[in-house]
């Protein structure tokens, strides 16, 4: 898409190297470009725009692309063309899938597409839909199981997918467009038509369809809808769960109410409200169908997992929440290094203190770790509230809501001390107990390392914490005997007093 030489310096604030690198998706309802930093396990999205040219409509009744949603569709592709030339993007991938592949007209149109943009469009077919669907949410999710579903303009991919990756997909003519289009906008009538085809659907065994991804703009929308309405503290949108019978109740008011007429309906655009009906038909009777316990949104889908088929193994099997943290030690933290370090001086720790800890709390114990020090460059007196912001909202992959409160309120107390009247108390009603106590614990134990180390490599490690009966005691060399000090001690007695313990400094001579 462009030469060799970079038309842009590199940016300390950016990862350079394999991007920038750019999906076109040309599906029935929009088309959109996304232009992706780099090539990662986890890649940030640099430059996303999306244009609701409707491709897919008028295809059930007609059989073809009409005119002016081509005329809509060639126009953005023109200036995403532009876009990806000024943005230097090193490589591009073109997708067209339901309304390219099945209108009597999609191969013409396909060719003006690849004149545009000067790319080969690549056809999916519903299989390979499927497929790049559930690769989708293994690039976002941190080994997901269950049941994958992406729900476009002209069709529905079904796809079950766990330990040995996705299974074998079906599609299913239930996009939005189409199904309003085949109902003549008639709910009883749409129901039955989603029914009559999720009756021949191969669902997977009980113990294999506990959760169902939710995939697609329409969708999207839906759950958007639903946390504005539900109060939600956090407005991310990937990872956010509601039981299956709490949305099947929801899609049914939807399905069955003036869409102009539901609370906090301006949060959704005007463009996209006329298929919350249908879309939302399509959820409940696949939840119902398969009878799953919850469904969860994901943000990503075709185009991440099209990216995540390219990367090596090796990548492919990195765990993204910690990538994505140790991205923003790199880019924001004093000191990347010290963030490993405090893995390190943690994962000694806890034996030490008696806390026992599972994978998932593990990982997130290291993905605190790596982001304790992003909001240094704040005023001290806000650098937890800066950092829990940010890592409220974060785009980050593989890890859940209540995760991510765990990680906001770890770093927050790491910064603000134990007092945590400025949290919100939704905030906290995020994440249970258990991991509202260890990110108590995990923020003192924070505190006393940042005496320590200043925040920099090459101290913490040469400490020791030991218990002996009641007593937690934190031993210092000889040679960093000097760091011994008030502030030290009272941090440690406080950390201590949360494990159970009485709180000592010991500096040797």
């Amino acid at each position: 898409m462009a030469d060799s030489s970079e038309k842009h310096p590199p940016a300390r604030g950016r990862f350079n190297g394999s991007g920038p690198v750019a999906v076109i998706d040309i599906g029935s309802n929009s088309v959109r470009l996304v232009v992706y930093e780099r090539e990662a396990r986890s890649p940030t999205i640099l430059f996303n725009e999306k244009v609701l040219a409707g491709l897919g409509r008028g295809i059930a009744t007609t059989g073809e692309l009409a005119e002016e949603s081509t005329a809509s569709a060639l126009a953005a592709l023109s200036r995403f063309r532009f876009l990806c030339s000024h943005l230097d993007v090193k490589a591009v991938y073109v997708l067209a899938t339901a309304a390219a592949r099945d209108a009597s007209n999609g191969a013409a149109f396909v060719a003006e597409v690849e004149r545009v943009t000067g790319q080969t469009v690549r056809i999916l077919n519903g299989a390979e839909e499927a497929y790049y669907s559930a690769l989708g949410i293994m690039a976002g999710f941190w080994k997901p199981h269950g049941v994958v579903g992406d729900l476009g303009g002209g069709s529905l991919e079904l796809v079950s997918i766990g330990a040995r990756g996705p299974g074998e997909g079906e599609t299913f003519p239930l996009g939005g467009l189409r199904l309003q289009e085949a109902s003549g906008g008639r709910i009883p009538r749409a129901q039955k038509i989603v029914d009559d085809a999720l009756a021949k659907a191969n669902w997977p065994a009980r113990a294999a369809r506990h959760t169902f991804y939710a995939v697609g703009g329409t969708w999207r929308s839906l759950a958007r809808l639903h946390l504005f309405q539900a109060g939600y503290p956090l407005h991310v949108m990937h990872n956010y769960a509601i039981p299956a019978e709490e949305a099947i109740e929801f899609c049914r008011v939807v399905s069955t109410r003036d869409v102009n007429t539901l609370d906090f309906i301006d949060v959704i655009s005007r463009q996209r409200r006329a298929l919350l009906p249908f879309g939302a038909i399509v959820m409940e009777r696949v939840l119902r169908a398969m009878k799953a316990d919850r469904v969860v949104m994901s943000a990503t889908g075709v185009r991440e997992g099209l990216l995540y088929e390219h990367l090596p193994p090796a990548i492919r099997r990195q765990d993204p929440l910690l990538e994505s943290a140790r991205e923003l030690a790199h880019l924001r933290a004093r000191s990347p290094q010290y963030a490993e370090e405090l893995i390190t001086w943690t994962d000694q720790l806890m034996p030490v203190i008696g806390v026992d800890e599972t994978e998932e709390e593990l990982r997130l114990r290291h993905a605190a770790c790596l982001l304790s020090d992003i909001g240094w460059r704040a005023h001290p007196d806000y650098r937890g509230e800066q950092s829990l912001n940010i890592i409220s909202n974060a785009a980050f992959a593989g890890i859940d809501h209540a995760g991510r409160a765990y990680l906001a309120m770890t770093v927050f107390f790491r910064h603000q001390g134990l007092i945590d009247d400025a949290l919100s108390p939704r905030l906290r009603e995020l994440a249970p107990t258990r991991l509202k106590e260890r990110a108590r614990i995990l923020g003192a134990a924070l505190r006393v390392a940042s005496l320590i180390s200043a925040s920099m490599p090459g101290t913490l490690l040469k400490t020791l914490i030991q218990r002996d009966e009641d007593s937690l005691t934190l031993t210092l060399p000889g040679e960093l005997a000097m760091l011994d000090g008030e502030r030290l001690r009272k941090r440690m007695v406080q950390f201590a007093k949360l494990v159970g313990a009485k709180g000592e400094v010991l500096p040797l001579p």
